[in-house]
Formats: structure tokens, C-alpha cells, sequence
């Protein structure tokens, strides 16, 4: 009896440490400082190459429509080198500064049709007095600006060619958070390169374009982007352009996990207004509007903290004439439900003046839905052609300085050089970007100003004040 009952015990001890050791199902090592000696000498080395499974995202499709259709676009603009009275002191007139000096710059853009329309952003050719594209088959040409539109950082270029790759537009409003995206660009010079992540979040307002009338709506992704991507692809994975990569989030400059895009519904309207017309048909409602806050929500009852805020309204706007005032809080725009500020931004920005739209808006607790006809800049719902609101005096071409200029040079007036000509200014070393603020002791804010204060004649400029394009101030005066 009790051989028999050692001999049950050693079975079940024996079971045990089968159904615990030896069958026991293998387990994920957590990391290399985890094993033991033993374990680490019988790790072996295996290759993390794998195959591609059905239902699996393959990017190669994707790549192959893209990379034929961005270039490389490179520009040259002339800055004056700033006056140095310290290094003219020490060293004498040939380190104190002065002139000017050629400054190379690049980023990258994407073809969008087969005759050679190129669009990049506003800040990779704003200024520039050169620009060049380089294809992908490494063929080299020069480029046209056809218009551009600092409130999106959009530009058109063209150049003349013929049977050329091109991207096709996707729709940036059918992609969804999470979904897979490829960036394709010239970074650091390096030549085309692709990067791939996913749609991050979608209508993002980073306040980063200082404009007066500035959309920012960004398609936010983790696709890596570095200096030289901007104006570059943002394609789904079926090779359509969603989106003009433009900006990342970084402490230092270089990608730090967050990259942007504008997405093709706020471009598309933008290159077809360029095209057609040279300006952009910027359409406005007459308000000034923020997102929408807790208590803002709280006090209309409203249950969910969405919309935009009127914060103001501008005397014969298109919002006075709808009667819309300050603290209603609009939530749909022609139909379409607007979320936060920069997608009521976004919704405007892709109508024209004289469009007839729905707004949805509460007030008091309550909805209303009221029509609006859009105005532009200046308050009307005529078509805005290239080259209106500028003029040319003494082969200058100017433009009355907008807020954004006036806040940033702390100025009350101004005309900017937009174009020169052989003529008086270039003769004085005036170049494009120049502001002037007098002329003969009177405020200019145009070539009209220009031109009354002098009688239109160069013999009667007696004096002029103004910044130079860095931004330095000169004043000069000429006779007796």
C-alpha cells in the first residue's frame, strides 16, 4: 500500500513539472537586460525582413505616382548687406558693409498639370529674384511666378514644358484621423525623398503666417519633413495630393515628431483664383472670430463646445448686412458643420466675393439660419485682377502696407516696393522690398501719394524717408 501511494506521488510530481517546465509556452522577451547568461547565449540572430499580407498598407504604389512629380525648386534673392559702423571703425571701409550680396534658398513643389503648373509654398519664393525647378530625371528649368498668396503660404510657378508627370488632387476632407500619408520633398538638398506616418489630427491654427487675412486649417501628421521639404507632396496612400507640406514643430529646426500640411481643399481654390486671375478672389464675411470656450457654450446652453465666436463686427460687411453681431456663435457655413475658427476660416476661404451662402448660427439659445452674400477686401463683390490696388511711379511698382507690415515695422503708413524698373529708385539703390514712408516731408501710403507729392516729376524730389528691405531706416535728402 504505501509503494503504491509513493508511487501515485512521484506521477503527479512528475506531471507537474511536465505541464510547468517543459511544456511551458514560450514568452516575449521584454528587453536584452532581462536575460539571464544562459538565455543570452543561445539567442541567435535572425533577419526582420517579412512579406506583405493581404490588407496590408504597401506605400510603393503611392511612391512610384509620386516622386515623378515633385521637384526641387531653388531661388536666389538679392538682400543688402546691413552697415556695420563697428567693423568700418576697426578695419576700415572695407568691412563696413553696404551693398548687397546674392542668398541661395530651396524647398520643393508639385506639378499638378502636364504643361509645367508648379505649386510651392509663398515663403520658399517670396522675395526671390530667380527661381529654378529641377525635375526628377534631373532636367533643369527656369521658372515663372505666376502669383502668390502670403494668407496660405501658397505660390503658382510655371515653366515650359510639356508631357510631364503630374499629381492628381485627392480630397482632403474624406481623410480621416489615423488614416496613412506619405510627405515627398527635397529635404537638406538630398534629393527626392519619401517618409510615411499617419493623419495626426486635422484643422490645426498654429498662428505661425503674419497676415492680416491668414488661414491656417493644417493637416497635422508624424510623416518627417526637414528644411528644403516645404511646398512638397502629402499623398493618400492611392498617390492622390491631399495636402502642400509646409511647416513642422520643432525646438531646433529640425523634425521633432509633428509635421503640417495645407490641405488640398483650401489649395485648390487658391492655385484656380492664381491661375485665372492672378490675385486671389478672397472672400469675407466682415467679422473677427475666435473658438468657442466653455463658457461661451454654457451661457447660448449649447451641449457641445464647438463652433466659432463673432468677437466683432465691421461696419458694411457682409455679416453687418446679415445683421450678425457680436457673441453669436456660428456652427454650420453653407451647410458644412465648422468646429473651431481656423474651419470656419477654412469654409470661406474656398468661396469668392459674391457667393450667396447659408450661416447657421445661435444666438440667445437659439438656431437661426440666415442667407450672406461675401464681400472682398474692399467691401464689395467685384472680381479682384492682378495688379489692383498697386501703381508705378518713377519704375517702381508699389503697394500700400498692409497690418501685418504696419505691426511688424511699427509704422502708421507706408508704401512697399513690390516691382522695380531702370528708373530714379533703382538709381538709388532702392530695391524690392523697400518701404517708403515720406516724400518731401508728406505720408505716402501708395504710387498716387508718390506722385502728388512730387507733382509726378523726379526733378521735384526734394527729400524721402524710408526702410530699406532688412528693415533699416535711411533718410535722404537731395538740393538745397
Amino acid at each position: 500500500m504505501g509503494g503504491l501511494l509513493m508511487a501515485i506521488l512521484g506521477g503527479a510530481i512528475a506531471l507537474f513539472a511536465y505541464t510547468r517546465i517543459i511544456d511551458k509556452p514560450a514568452m516575449a522577451v521584454v528587453s536584452d537586460s532581462s536575460m539571464t547568461e544562459r538565455e543570452r547565449d543561445q539567442a541567435q540572430a535572425v533577419l526582420t525582413s517579412f512579406q506583405m499580407q493581404p490588407g496590408q498598407v504597401d506605400f510603393t504604389y503611392a511612391a512610384d505616382q509620386t516622386v515623378h512629380a515633385v521637384v526641387h525648386v531653388t531661388t536666389k534673392t538679392t538682400v543688402e548687406n546691413p552697415y556695420n559702423p563697428f567693423m568700418e571703425w576697426f578695419y576700415g571701409d572695407r568691412y563696413r558693409g553696404g551693398g548687397s550680396r546674392e542668398v541661395p534658398g530651396y524647398g520643393s513643389g508639385v506639378i499638378i498639370t502636364t504643361d509645367g503648373y508648379i505649386i510651392t509654398n509663398n515663403h520658399v519664393v517670396e522675395d526671390a529674384d530667380n527661381i529654378e525647378v529641377t525635375l526628377n530625371d534631373n532636367r533643369k528649368f527656369k521658372a515663372e511666378l505666376v502669383g502668390r498668396d502670403p494668407n496660405t503660404d501658397i505660390a503658382l510657378l510655371k515653366i515650359k514644358a510639356d508631357n510631364l508627370s503630374y499629381l492628381r488632387y485627392g480630397d482632403s476632407d474624406k481623410l480621416n484621423v489615423g488614416e496613412w500619408v506619405l510627405a515627398v520633398g527635397n529635404p537638406f538638398l538630398l534629393g527626392t525623398t519619401v517618409t510615411a506616418g499617419i493623419v495626426s489630427a486635422k484643422g490645426r491654427d498654429l498662428n505661425i503666417l503674419d497676415t492680416e487675412y491668414r488661414i491656417e486649417s493644417f493637416i497635422q501628421t508624424d510623416a518627417a519633413l526637414n528644411p528644403g521639404n516645404s511646398g512638397g507632396a502629402l499623398v493618400d496612400t492611392k498617390g492622390l495630393l491631399v495636402g502642400i507640406t509646409s511647416a513642422i514643430y520643432s525646438p531646433n529646426g529640425a523634425y521633432a515628431g509633428y509635421s503640417f500640411a495645407i490641405p488640398t481643399g483650401i489649395v485648390k481654390k487658391v492655385v484656380e483664383d492664381l491661375k485665372e486671375f492672378g490675385e486671389v478672389q478672397r472672400a469675407l464675411i466682415g467679422v473677427n472670430i475666435r473658438d468657442v470656450s466653455e463658457d461661451d457654450a454654457s451661457k447660448q446652453n449649447l451641449s457641445d463646445i464647438r463652433g466659432a465666436v463673432i468677437t466683432s463686427v465691421r461696419d458694411g460687411g457682409a455679416a453687418a448686412d446679415a445683421n450678425l453681431k457680436v457673441d453669436d456663435i456660428i456652427t454650420k457655413f453653407d451647410g458644412v458643420s465648422v468646429a473651431s475658427a481656423s474651419e470656419l476660416q477654412a469654409q470661406i476661404s474656398r468661396h469668392r466675393p459674391g457667393d450667396k451662402v447659408n450661416i447657421s448660427y445661435y444666438r440667445n439659445g437659439k438656431l437661426s439660419t440666415i442667407p450672406i452674400t461675401l464681400k472682398n477686401v474692399a467691401g464689395t463683390t467685384e472680381v479682384v485682377t492682378k495688379g489692383m490696388g498697386l501703381g508705378s511711379v518713377f519704375g517702381a511698382t508699389f503697394e500700400s502696407l498692409g497690418q501685418s507690415d504696419l505691426r511688424t515695422y511699427r509704422l502708421s503708413n507706408g508704401a512697399k516696393i513690390v516691382e522695380i524698373n531702370d528708373g530714379w529708385f533703382r538709381e538709388q539703390g532702392l530695391r524690392k522690398g523697400s518701404i517708403i514712408i515720406s516724400v518731401n516731408g508728406k505720408k505716402v501710403n501708395n504710387a498716387e501719394d508718390i506722385r502728388s507729392a512730387t507733382n509726378g516729376s523726379e526733378r521735384s524730389l526734394k527729400s524721402i524717408e524710408g526702410l530699406t528691405s532688412d528693415g533699416r531706416y535711411f533718410s535722404y535728402k537731395f538740393g538745397n
